[in-house]
């Protein structure tokens, strides 16, 4: 099995022009992320979080710098990496086991990709469900779902974008323990991007704390806890309260690949 791949962002700027002239959104982001890791990546509203995960993605064009996949330019969208959003996007005229399949690989025989979905409807528990349509699934249904279908062209990376963010609390928390399930066992590199301090520090090997617009890497935080984790123990609740002060701004901007001072001089 291949495991997850390295990532490597290098000085990544992004703007959107606008009507009254260019909206800086990212600059001088730098990070690392090894392969098999999962990161945290937590922020203000309108950072920049989901916009770097985009372009991680290949959904958008970086305005500079560059993003490597095992050394090599992401440029579009690939196989490789698999991205499921807040919303669970499945097609409403599929069924669960269709909207998977739409995820495969297209060199697969009839056989195969019936093989792969039903294996995949089980790694994410929801045997039993593939031929029920979306509305007859609740939000935690649809999201395994998402995940399932993200999953199955086997990608070296996954890219969450708040997947549990329109969910109830309790269903919230099942899913996050299943998400570390499924990443246990097939090994991929994950970026979550949250709001949730507790989330992001109970599931990640590390935080990236991005500032306020233009984002940048304000301040990574590793999370040294074995797994499962104690939210209530005094370990995790340190760690948390330590992003929680890099959010209100009382940490100091750093970066994993460049002194900061490189960053600011770049942005002038």
């Amino acid at each position: 099995m291949k495991t997850g791949a390295a990532l490597a962002i290098r000085d990544v700027r992004m703007s959107y022009a606008l009507a009254t002239g260019e909206l800086p959104v990212l600059t001088g982001i730098h990070l690392n992320i090894k392969p098999g890791e999962f990161l945290s990546l937590v922020g203000t509203s309108g950072c920049g979080k989901s916009t770097l995960l985009r372009l991680i993605g290949g959904l958008e064009k970086a305005g500079g710098g560059e993003i490597l996949l095992d050394g090599k330019a992401v440029e579009k969208p690939g196989l490789d990496r698999g991205m499921v959003f807040q919303e669970s996007r499945l097609f409403p005229w599929m069924t669960a086991e269709e909207n998977v399949a739409f995820g495969c690989l297209r060199n697969l025989s009839t056989s195969e990709i019936r093989e792969t979905v039903e294996s995949h409807l089980r790694l994410v528990g929801l045997s039993g469900f593939g031929k029920a349509y979306p509305r007859q699934l609740s939000g935690g249904m649809q999201q395994r779902a998402a995940i399932a279908r993200a999953l199955v062209g086997k990608p070296r990376v996954l890219l969450l974008d708040e997947p549990f963010g329109a969910l109830d609390a309790l269903t919230r928390i099942q899913m996050q323990a299943e998400i570390l399930r499924i990443w246990q066992a097939q090994k991929t590199t994950v970026i979550l991007v949250t709001h949730d301090m507790e989330e992001a520090v109970y599931l990640g090997d590390r935080v990236a704390v991005m500032s306020p617009r233009p984002g940048t890497i304000k301040q990574i935080v590793p999370v040294p806890l074995a797994r499962p984790r104690d939210r209530s123990g005094t370990p995790f609740v340190k760690i948390r309260r330590k992003i929680y002060d890099e959010f209100f701004g009382k940490g100091k901007t750093t970066s994993d690949t460049k002194p900061q001072r490189h960053e600011g001089r770049r942005r002038k």
